[in-house]
């Protein structure tokens, strides 16, 4: 079951004696145990009726005694073993999970990975009740989460904005979230947030990010990806290099996914699909990326990228233990003579 309509489901009382939410992306987990703990009983009820358990002081005999209860003067009791991953009896669950009570919603809560799915207490789980899986959110996802969640909050973002949030602050959504709230809790409500106002309360610079940076070597523009390189070099947590790889590596799959797209003659909303691009200055930046470097040249730049990655570890001896703004300005200035003849 997907999030949204499980959440509406949750909130509108909608129960099933069993869930099972796991997966890599906690925030998700959390967001529904949440509505589980305010929807399922009355303030009131939460003395006699709630029972939180914890996987890694817990065995599942303790589980199955707390779920086999009969509520105090309510309809439903609600059982929440937390951090299940850390519970080493937790496939003996089974039993409960194949002959559930009608009257407890036991949630099982199991965060950074998946259940296994082939296991018995899964296929229990997944007959007789609910269960969600919590993905990571891919990169290039990122900006829109962002923007759906402000719009969820009575905000606008820019694009640009958001992509600069997106571009510094990875992909945990928890960590998003959070960045999110502190941002707009002196915002008036209708606030549209700009790349100034990110500026100013992240600390993020709109000018000297791995955003611009990316763009300033796909563009062969030397002055303006020098001015990013001493700005990373002034304040290193603006630049880390494994954040500026990786977001290097996905820049310039999208172009060499671009030069593909050009040659099968696709169409231009047909590319933007491809690209998961939202608006058409995007795809700007791209096609003169795509101009600067041939395919050959790209490739040449992949093998860079995952060079630079071994060397950042300490493999290669000539270049091992230097500061990591020297890599990144070695890696750059070579990436940018590689061009359209690939080197």
């Amino acid at each position: 079951m997907d999030f949204a309509p499980l959440l509406k489901a949750i909130k509108s009382k909608e129960f099933s004696p069993l869930y099972l939410l796991h997966g890599e992306e906690p925030y998700f987990i959390d967001q529904l145990e949440e509505a589980l703990e305010a929807n399922a009983l009355q303030e009131h009820e939460r003395a006699f009726n709630q029972t939180i358990l914890y996987g890694k002081d817990t065995e599942y005999l303790q589980v199955i005694d707390a779920a086999r209860r009969f509520p105090m003067m309510a309809e439903r009791q609600l059982v929440l073993l937390r951090e299940a991953q850390d519970m080493r009896s937790l496939k003996e669950l089974v039993k409960y999970a194949e002959n559930p009570s009608p009257t407890t919603v036991l949630v099982i809560s199991h965060k950074h990975k998946k259940l296994n799915g082939n296991l018995a207490l899964t296929k229990a789980l997944k007959k007789n009740g609910i269960v969600f899986e919590a993905k990571g959110l891919y990169e290039n996802k990122v900006p829109g989460w962002i923007t759906t969640y402000l719009k969820g909050k009575k905000y606008g973002i820019e694009p640009e904005a958001a992509n600069l949030l997106a571009e510094f602050l990875g992909t945990s959504l928890g960590k998003i979230s959070n960045e999110l709230d502190k941002l707009t809790i002196n915002l008036p409500k209708g606030t549209t947030v700009t790349t100034k106002i990110v500026e100013d309360q992240v600390g993020v610079s709109k000018d000297y990010n791995v955003f611009e940076l990316q763009k300033a070597i796909g563009h062969h523009d030397v002055v303006k990806a020098t001015r990013i390189l001493l700005y990373f070099k002034a304040n290193p947590k603006a630049g880390p290099l494994p954040m500026v790889l990786g977001s290097l590596y996905n820049y310039f799959s999208k172009v060499f996914q671009l030069k593909e797209l050009h040659r099968k003659r696709a169409g231009k909303q047909d590319i933007m699909q491809a690209l998961n691009l939202r608006f058409e200055f995007f795809l700007q930046d791209y096609e003169t990326t795509a101009r600067n470097f041939s395919e050959a040249g790209i490739r040449q730049l992949f093998g860079l990228l995952r060079e630079y990655d071994l060397k950042s570890k300490g493999v290669g001896s000539n270049l091992a233990g230097k500061h990591e703004n020297e890599l990144l300005k070695e890696l750059v200035w070579r990436m940018m003579h590689l061009g359209k003849g690939g080197g």
